[in-house]
């Protein structure tokens, strides 16, 4: 997904627009419409698109985790390079309509000091007599607290909209001790099958996933500039509920909408995005100012989100400097 050459779009639009998947879309079947539920698909639709989480990986992160996405930079001196990122997988959390799993394990993990030490976080599910105790909205979990990447459970409110929690995962290990975010999709997938065969209408309005982004190298290479260091957190919905949500992103080039009409598949743009070690003004100096607004207005719908699920995400906080213990 390259721009072209004489592209008017600003850097932060570009990279927005090159790490956007799109995912190959099916239509839901009428008769599996009526199935559906009603509290995440409450609208009448003559029409159901849907995407396969299977697809979204070997279709959009399997190349890009393999050679990173490319991204063309403008300089302030007129040139223009191309920087390449590889995606990482920062945190999954999915919700279905069925029971989950009582015992759900996260990966070892590499303490942040980087000294190689491992620790492995573990959660299960205690379940009281109501009918609705094993949803995830009247849970109470044991083990794994909030400054281990978690719910915030003890303070949990009951919320039938979330549905069970099938799979979730957040990523604590340095970058250095990270493997491609298909990687690790194909390694949680050993214990959750559903990473393979789940569709965007099974799951939840609150099912998402973050990616990071690390920056590897650009061409024309020997350029040493700061800016092309920096690395970022983009949030993605996972989830069919959102598919009539409009773009901001409609005017650049190829927009959404057409590729849709063209029939190339539905775009999981971010909703939500965070950025760290960014310094000058390379991703915030184009549209009039208008760029740093958006950082901003996307940092605050990040922090919203994650507020609302109650969930500490170990990427978020260290990219905002939030530090806990």
């Amino acid at each position: 997904m390259v721009m072209g050459k004489g592209s008017m779009h600003s850097n932060l639009e570009c990279f927005l627009h090159c790490t956007t998947p799109i995912v190959p879309s099916h239509f839901l079947p009428k008769s599996e419409m009526r199935k559906l539920n009603r509290v995440w698909h409450p609208w009448e639709r003559e029409k159901i698109e849907y995407f396969t989480l299977s697809d979204l990986w070997n279709y959009c992160y399997d190349e890009w985790s393999a050679y990173g996405a490319g991204v063309p930079i403008s300089l302030s001196t007129g040139e223009t390079l191309v920087q390449y990122y590889v995606p990482y997988l920062s945190a999954i959390q999915i919700f279905t309509s069925t029971p989950s799993p009582p015992i759900f394990r996260e990966d070892t993990t590499t303490t942040d000091a980087g000294d190689g030490e491992t620790r492995d976080y573990s959660f299960s599910e205690s379940l009281s007599d109501e009918s609705e105790s094993d949803k995830l909205s009247s849970s109470r979990w044991d083990g794994c607290s909030s400054e281990d990447g978690g719910f915030e459970y003890s303070h949990w409110q009951p919320n039938d909209r979330l549905g069970y929690v099938y799979c979730q995962y957040f990523e604590k290990s340095t970058p250095y001790g990270r493997v491609p975010l298909m990687d690790k999709i194909s390694e949680l997938a050993q214990r959750y099958p559903g990473l393979m065969s789940l569709r965007s209408v099974d799951l939840s309005p609150a099912s998402w996933m973050a990616v990071a982004w690390y920056p590897i190298y650009h061409i024309p290479m020997g350029r040493t500039i700061k800016d092309l260091s920096t690395c970022f957190l983009t949030y993605h919905t996972l989830s069919s509920s959102f598919q009539d949500m409009d773009h901001e992103d409609d005017d650049m080039e190829g927009g959404w909408k057409r590729r849709k009409e063209l029939g190339e598949g539905l775009p999981l743009g971010a909703f939500a995005m965070a950025t760290y070690k960014m310094q000058g003004n390379l991703w915030i100096s184009g549209r009039e100012g208008r760029d740093q607004g958006k950082l901003h207005s996307l940092l605050s719908v990040a922090d919203s989100w994650l507020k609302q699920l109650r969930v500490q995400h170990h990427d978020f906080n260290y990219f905002n400097g939030i530090r806990h213990g």
